[in-house]
């Protein structure tokens, strides 16, 4: 089963469970009202943090004698940019087909909302994501055990 295990089908799976508990989490601050505030969106990062950690787990489990440095970093970066994508895609079919009110309120009341509409909100936030997702894979690296290449 371990030949089946590759970066990019670890990265798939986590990327497409991440981006489902950024949606969850969106849902969850939808419901309590605070959707509107801006500085929790850190919380994504944090949903986005377990989720490179725990590829990059599962991976350096089922896979120690081919988890180097940059295979893992390859893969928290992955998951990350598919994870971000994939809420990114969200974002654009909640604020352009779903709930367009909701888009129209961050236009009204937010900083700079004059300048958003839902392509540019859904490219920020997936951008956003990705640079987030290459932070964290860096940092999480720094801390994985890995086989030695030289």
């Amino acid at each position: 089963m371990s030949e089946r295990i590759t970066v990019e089908r670890t990265a798939e799976k986590y990327g497409l469970f991440t981006a489902i508990g950024l949606i969850v989490l969106f849902f969850i601050m939808k419901v309590a009202g605070v959707v509107h505030i801006i500085e929790l969106r850190a919380l994504n990062f944090f949903v986005l943090a377990v989720g490179v950690v725990m590829a990059l787990r599962f991976f350096s489990k089922e896979k120690p004698s081919s988890f180097t440095y940059l295979k893992g970093l390859g893969l928290g970066v992955l998951t990350g940019i598919i994870a971000s994508v994939l809420f990114g895609l969200f974002v654009f079919v909640y604020t352009n087909f779903i709930d367009p009110a909701f888009m129209q309120s961050i236009v009204e009341n937010e900083p700079f909302g004059q300048y958003l509409n839902p392509y540019i909100a859904a490219v920020a936030v997936a951008v956003e994501g990705i640079a987030s997702g290459m932070i964290l894979a860096f940092i999480a690296m720094n801390y994985m055990d890995t086989v030695e290449t030289m």
